[in-house]
């Protein structure tokens, strides 16, 4: 009995840390859409974003690292604790990546209410570049 309750608390632990999540078709409507955009968030790593990025969202570094989470906490700390967030990372299938919940915990302890998750399940480049949403080239594809 003891194992199976202590199986249920681990499962639910494991539920409650997720963060609602938006697909990239909903979420590129959103940006397309007039209104106030949410502040976007790349958790993952530079060379990706470097390469191409969604326009209007800020690198924070990859926050499977201290100095990604230390960076993020740094750029949302400027934020309301209701304004809404967008998090992101795209280097690898969903359910591998890295970034995604160190992020996800970090702004849950800080009190932020209102973040999503985009839902990238492969990657980036097959999620949401080949499908067309818009992308802003960085710094290392202009050169």
């Amino acid at each position: 009995m003891k194992r199976i309750l202590l199986c249920a608390s681990v499962a639910f632990a494991a539920v409650a840390l997720q963060l609602p999540q938006i697909q990239p078709k909903d979420f590129a409507a959103q940006l397309q859409a007039g209104g106030e955009k949410p502040a976007i968030f790349h958790v993952g790593f530079a060379v990706l974003y470097r390469s191409k990025h969604i326009p209007g969202s800020e690198y924070a570094g990859p926050a499977s690292q201290p100095a990604g989470l230390e960076s993020l906490k740094a750029a949302v700390s400027k934020l309301p604790k209701d304004r809404e967030i967008v998090l992101y990372c795209g280097c690898c299938p969903w359910d591998k990546c890295p970034n995604m919940k160190p992020a996800q915990e970090l702004l849950r302890e800080m009190g932020y209410t209102h973040v999503k998750a985009l839902m990238i399940p492969t990657n980036f480049a097959k999620d949401w570049i080949d499908p067309g949403y818009p992308v802003e080239l960085g710094e290392a594809a202009k050169k």
